[in-house]
């Protein structure tokens, strides 16, 4: 049966409940716009690091999951996860690959964590990739092109274009300026400045950002994520008895799917993915909107940053914006927002993307960061991992005890 345009559909990663699993180890690589490495070597740098974190052998893993979305296009690879668990020694693991577009990183922890609560696992590790470098940039428009409805890819349109159409809408809606809608990139840059794994380390100013090439009016150069290289990883490991040292408990992992074709919602201002992943993670734990501390957006594009707090309940609709002018989203803000500088200034390499955004925030929550981006004593953090412009959303809840 179809849905209406504008349903989504919630899927908790916790249906079969048996107890929260922790993240007990994470690690990276730089994110950066040409790396020398493979992507094999890349997902064996992020995976080791995670594995020393946690003090874990490869031995010890039941399960290696790999979170990617076109390395056959990109790096003309395939069976990345056996590859992984080959070359790190953890035979006797299941091994698979996990796709979701640009959502793959957060889906591939979502599988990692229904193993674990169902306990076919007791220990996993995730590892999310990509090599856009590998393409070139007609080659790597193509790809991405390709994640929207077949119907709107006939006929040109494309991710910056929704993206540009709903920037116009939003910031006429809203009564918003032009200039407002850059203090996002210039807040990310701010972050990612003092971020070593960022794709750029280099702060701007309001002015920059109006000043770079048109993309898709209104939006420009610096309001749109760049191509990137990188890989990140995490090691989750079942309900311990007592709460793990230096862990992070994963509350909830919800998913949802939206409307494909964009110009079959009634609204395209409302990523009603988004918003039915983020109810049904609040509906399944014991905190609300108050409690969360710090949040890492998917900020592909400047817009969606104000559309996911919207969508999040975090602000009224058309009124994110005010709260972003008023500073309260930055680092020492009452709700900061990406403090690792978010997929415009940290990188997007598409597979890495979701568990980036989680490893971000197991280092806020275990004070692992540098002064200058740190949150103060942050004990909820939620990460918001999505697909295409919308199509599908990925929101998960952590947790310090």
């Amino acid at each position: 049966m179809s849905e209406p345009p504008g349903a989504a559909r919630a899927d908790g990663a916790e249906a079969n409940d048996g107890g929260d699993p922790w993240i007990t180890g994470v690690g990276m690589t730089p994110f950066v716009g040409e790396s020398d490495a493979s992507l094999p070597a890349l997902l064996e740098t992020a995976a080791i690091e995670a594995l020393d974190d946690a003090d874990v052998l490869p031995d010890d893993l039941d399960a290696v999951i790999v979170g990617n979305m076109a390395a056959e296009a990109f790096s003309r690879r395939s069976g990345l996860a056996n590859v992984l668990a080959g070359s790190l020694g953890a035979y006797g693991a299941s091994a698979r690959r996990v796709e979701n577009t640009s959502a793959s990183g957060a889906s591939a922890i979502e599988s990692a964590v229904r193993a674990l609560r169902s306990g076919a696992a007791d220990r996993a590790l995730v590892v999310g990739g990509e090599v856009m470098s590998a393409a070139s940039t007609a080659e790597s428009t193509e790809i991405v092109s390709r994640i929207t409805h077949s119907r709107e890819y006939a006929q040109g349109v494309t991710l910056p274009g929704f993206a540009g159409l709903a920037t116009d809408a939003y910031l006429e809606g809203a009564d918003a300026g032009r200039a407002d809608l850059a203090r996002i990139p210039v807040k990310n840059h701010r972050n990612g400045a003092t971020n070593p794994y960022a794709h750029f380390q280099k702060r701007i100013a309001v002015e920059d950002v109006l000043d770079s090439p048109p993309v898709a009016s209104p939006l420009r150069l610096y309001d749109c994520c760049p191509t990137t290289d990188g890989a990140a990883a995490v090691v989750l490991e079942g309900a311990p008895a007592s709460p793990t040292p230096n862990g992070v408990r994963v509350r909830r992992v919800a998913s949802a799917v939206g409307t494909h074709a964009v110009g079959d919602r009634t609204d395209p201002l409302a990523l009603e993915s988004v918003a039915t992943a983020g109810e049904a993670a609040f509906d399944a734990v014991d905190r609300s909107r108050l409690d969360v501390d710090v949040l890492a957006l998917h900020d592909a594009f400047s817009v969606l940053e104000w559309l996911e707090l919207e969508a999040l309940g975090f602000a009224e609709r058309g009124r994110a914006w005010e709260d972003t002018v008023a500073g309260e989203h930055d680092v020492d803000g009452a709700l900061p927002v990406n403090p690792g500088g978010g997929l415009k200034a940290r990188g997007h390499p598409l597979g890495a993307t979701g568990v980036s955004q989680v490893v971000e925030l197991v280092w806020q929550l275990r004070g692992d960061v540098p002064e200058a981006r740190a949150v103060e004593d942050p004990a909820v953090g939620l990460a918001l991992n999505l697909a295409g412009f919308g199509n599908n959303a990925v929101c998960t809840l952590l947790s310090v005890d």
